[in-house]
C-alpha cells in the first residue's frame, strides 16, 4: 500500500439540513479522526486469570479534530454558528486510500478556538464528537 497525502483526509459539512451536499470546511489545514470503542470487562473466575473482553458490547464513538486558517465563507460560518448555538450538524470525513472510506453522520462541536498572532493569520481549532449512528461507505 502506498502512502497517502494528508491533504486528502477531508472534513466536510452538509450545506443545509438533509440536502446531502457536503463542502470542505473552510480553511482547514489539519484533520484527525478516531474511532473509540468502550471495553466491557467480562472476566470471571473461570477466565484462568486472563482478562476477557465482551466483543461487540459497549459504546462506540467517533472524534474529529481539525485546525486551519479562518476563512469567512459559508461552510466555515455553518460550523461557527453550530458551535455558538450548541447544535449538531451532519459531517463527512473522507479517509483516502485504495479503499476510500467515508464516515457520515451527526457530530457536535465540543471545542472551538480562535487564535491569532500580531503579525500572523487568524487560526482556529475544533473538536467534534459523534452523536447517534455514523454510517461508513
Amino acid at each position: 500500500m502506498t502512502a497517502q497525502k494528508g491533504k486528502d483526509l477531508l472534513l466536510k459539512v452538509e450545506d443545509s439540513p438533509s440536502s446531502g451536499t457536503f463542502t470542505v470546511v473552510g480553511g482547514i489545514r489539519a484533520t484527525g479522526f478516531s474511532i473509540n470503542n468502550e471495553l466491557i470487562d467480562a472476566t470471571h473466575k473461570g477466565s484462568a486469570g486472563k482478562r476477557t473482553l465482551l466483543e461487540g458490547a459497549g459504546i462506540q464513538s467517533m472524534n474529529i479534530s481539525g485546525s486551519g486558517l479562518f476563512e469567512d465563507d459559508t461552510p466555515f460560518s455553518l460550523v461557527r454558528v453550530a458551535a455558538e448555538d450548541n447544535t449538531h450538524l451532519n459531517y463527512q470525513i473522507l479517509i483516502p486510500g485504495s479503499s476510500d472510506r467515508t464516515y457520515e453522520g451527526a457530530f457536535m462541536i465540543t471545542r472551538f478556538d480562535y487564535s491569532g498572532d500580531y503579525n500572523g493569520e487568524v487560526a482556529y481549532t475544533l473538536t467534534l464528537e459523534s452523536s447517534g449512528t455514523i454510517t461508513a461507505t
